[in-house]
């Protein structure tokens, strides 16, 4: 009696579904899931004048950035000229510091909401509230020339940026160690200070408050770089012998979104707010445990744009984008996904053990289910 017992629960365990470790579920999309770059900001301890030098003991307390890299990540070599940013804030302005190596020093826009990404830049890019719509853009050259535009949400579900909205009281500055467009020397550098005011990161779709002790944010940094030659004394850019176009820029970030493609917020890098004194104390960056169970939602709707360039329309079950229903977790937590489709829209949901449930739809919006 007591084999066939044994027996019996062997064959009930057999007969249980395996649930696939989440590490499988990225085959083919590894590029796109790189770990996300983190930066914990502190709060200056002298006032911040954005000149473009920062002289402020603050700056000299705050921690650079790691070394940007090329978007695409650690497919594409290194960047070139090296480029680093750092940060701190107070409960009016989010500070930025911003130094860019570069031996050929050059900007011609000089007029507010020029597209300067068609020079050499620095951008910026806020998603305060962290849901991949409503974010905003800052853009400078080394001339100080301003390009901040806001959009409701990303340019693949249709966005339309709003050229027309300004960030309020927006301050900045830049020094240069050389001389601005003279190709007749070998220039180092040039740094950027910002002062972003948080009650400027408004408009009719979003209101962000100024955040508190422990926010977290996604924010990522992207410099343009341009292949230039030297004509009639003036940069100008390389051009394809064939076509006649600009040679395609580089474009070097804090964090890789694993594509030419910066308007994906959800793979940006993630900024906590500490209101410790800058250099009094670290404080370690705590990842949000919903981050991974919101990467699997993301994947979802990668696969389901990809399974509909091919088929024509959206997948009407897990199966066919290779995801299981069922998933364990590094951590040990079991999550439940679902499908829905209907003709041009599908909403994909994940359930946790502990009731944990979000879902994400054809437009890319993720919410989380109260």
């Amino acid at each position: 009696m007591k084999n066939i017992r044994i027996l019996y629960l062997i064959a009930c365990f057999q007969a249980l579904p395996l649930l696939p470790n989440a590490q499988n579920l990225w085959k083919g999309y590894e590029n796109l899931f790189q770990p996300v770059r983190n930066y914990v900001v502190y709060q200056p301890t002298d006032p911040i004048v954005i000149d473009g030098k920062a002289t402020e003991s603050s700056w000299g307390k705050a921690l650079w950035s790691d070394a940007f890299v090329d978007i695409e990540g650690s497919v594409k070599p290194n960047p070139t000229y090296p480029t680093k940013v750092k940060m701190l804030w107070d409960k009016h302005y989010l500070y930025l510091l911003a130094e860019l190596e570069e031996p050929n020093i050059w900007a011609y826009y000089q007029q507010h909401d020029q597209i300067v990404y068609h020079e050499n830049d620095f951008e910026v890019f806020i998603d305060p509230d962290c849901d991949s719509y409503n974010y905003f853009e800052f853009e400078l050259n080394a001339a100080n020339t301003l390009f901040d535009l806001f959009l409701p949400k990303p340019y693949r579900n249709g966005g339309k940026p709003l050229l027309t909205w300004d960030a309020k009281d927006f301050k900045s500055a830049v020094s240069i160690d050389g001389t601005i467009n003279n190709p007749n020397d070998r220039d180092k550098k040039w740094t950027v200070e910002i002062a972003i005011p948080f009650e400027s990161l408004q408009s009719e779709t979003i209101t962000t408050q100024i955040p508190g002790d422990g926010e977290i944010w996604k924010i990522d940094f992207s410099r343009v770089e341009w292949q230039t030659s030297i004509v009639d004394g003036r940069y100008q850019k390389k051009k394809d012998e064939t076509s006649g176009k600009p040679l395609n820029e580089n474009n070097w970030v804090w964090n890789a979104t694993g594509e030419i493609n910066m308007h994906v917020p959800e793979r940006w890098g993630m900024l906590q707010f500490s209101e410790k004194p800058v250099n009094t104390g670290k404080v370690k960056f705590q990842m949000p445990e919903e981050e991974e169970l919101k990467k699997i939602l993301r994947l979802v709707y990668y696969k389901q744009n990809d399974f509909r360039t091919t088929n024509k329309q959206f997948a009407t079950n897990l199966a066919q984008l290779a995801i299981p229903e069922m998933i364990n977790l590094d951590s040990g937590k079991k999550i439940k996904l679902s499908l829905s489709t209907s003709g041009d829209q599908f909403s994909a949901s994940l359930t946790t053990d502990d009731d944990q449930a979000f879902t994400i739809n054809e437009s890319g919006q993720l919410e989380i289910v109260i």
